[in-house]
């Protein structure tokens, strides 16, 4: 499959200045302030911060879902005014298409950008292996479990080969046992198909677990509090005491932001 180079000095995406304001007739709600952010090409980030502050505002900015009102978003150097195939979005309810097979679901995108017939399948076909999903490419949503269909969500966006993965909080409705499989399955899936990811959560054992970097927000209107690098080898373990320390020093710093 394809791959995109190593790091480059160009970040893939750049936030500068940006600023989220709902205004309503009788109020504003200025959710995001002069968030400035630079992403690596195939650097791993996570978006962390508590409930409602304003992540997945940031992640919509980036996929062009929305506009910001002050400052510019950019995705490889281009400035973000829409959605675009470059952008693979993952939410945390998948929203597959119940009347198409697990196939059909992950074939849908080269199939919109009128792949033939053999490379679309070949290439949909070598995501749903990837996503350890073999054996099921004529199944319906409706009978898959909730990790196998964010297993189907993230083929599907794969499948269309962005340069960026955006994921909302993906794993937030697993039970716990499923959710640690979904993060050993999906950081296995980044090793082998590197993409600049930015993902969201609010748990910090999932951040330290899947993060080159943790960018710490704060409540709304949300802004960057502190970055922490995480330089663990991977796979990790949650239970290294070099994880522990960093888990503990994003949960002080909440503690003080909150």
């Amino acid at each position: 499959m394809e791959h995109h180079g190593g790091l480059n000095r160009e970040p893939v995406i750049s936030l500068h200045g940006v600023g989220k304001t709902y205004m309503s007739e009788h109020k504003t709600n200025e959710v995001v302030r002069d968030v400035d952010l630079e992403v690596q090409e195939n650097e791993f980030v996570v978006l962390f911060g508590p409930g409602q502050c304003g992540k997945t505002t940031l992640l919509n900015l980036i996929a062009g879902l929305q506009l910001p009102t002050a400052g510019e978003v950019t995705v490889d150097g281009k400035k973000v005014t829409a959605p675009g195939p470059d952008r693979g979005v993952v939410y945390q309810t998948t929203a597959l298409f119940p009347f198409c097979t697990v196939m059909g679901n992950v074939e849908f995108g080269p199939k919109s950008r009128h792949l033939p017939k053999k490379e679309r399948r070949q290439r949909a076909q070598y995501f749903i292996d990837l996503v350890g999903l073999t054996g099921y490419e004529k199944s319906f949503p409706n009978r898959l479990s909730g990790g196998m269909r964010q297993r189907v969500g993230i083929a599907r966006a794969y499948a269309n080969d962005p340069k960026v993965m955006l994921m909302d909080e993906p794993f937030g409705h697993l039970d716990a046992q499923t959710r640690y499989m979904m993060e050993a399955e999906l950081e296995k899936i980044w090793q082998k198909e590197k993409r600049t990811v930015v993902f969201v959560t609010n748990n910090s054992e999932e951040a330290v677990y899947l993060a080159d970097r943790i960018v710490i927000l704060t409540n709304t209107p949300t802004h960057i509090k502190q970055e922490i690098r995480v330089d663990l080898p991977r796979p990790r373990s949650y239970s290294d005491p070099a994880f522990l320390e960093i888990r503990r020093q994003i949960e002080e710093i909440c503690d003080d932001t909150l």
